[in-house]
């Protein structure tokens, strides 16, 4: 069976902690930001973790072989 290939989007947006959670970024500081408060951008600022419901499909198809 030949090797599985990564997502190439999904290697450049996640990454596997020590503890092995998966760590993505805050999404919607892009555009529209002159509407949104200073308080809520910067907390957009700081790093996430996927939910547990989807860390599972991140770690197993998206990115295998990420450690």
């Amino acid at each position: 069976m030949p090797k599985q290939k990564s997502h190439s989007g999904s290697k450049k947006r996640f990454d596997i902690t020590g503890s092995g959670r998966v760590k993505r970024a805050q999404s919607g500081k892009n555009h529209k930001t002159g509407e949104k408060p200073r308080k809520r951008k910067r907390g957009l600022r700081q790093t996430a973790y996927v939910s547990e419901t989807q860390e599972l499909t991140v770690k197993n198809q998206l990115i295998p072989y990420k450690k």
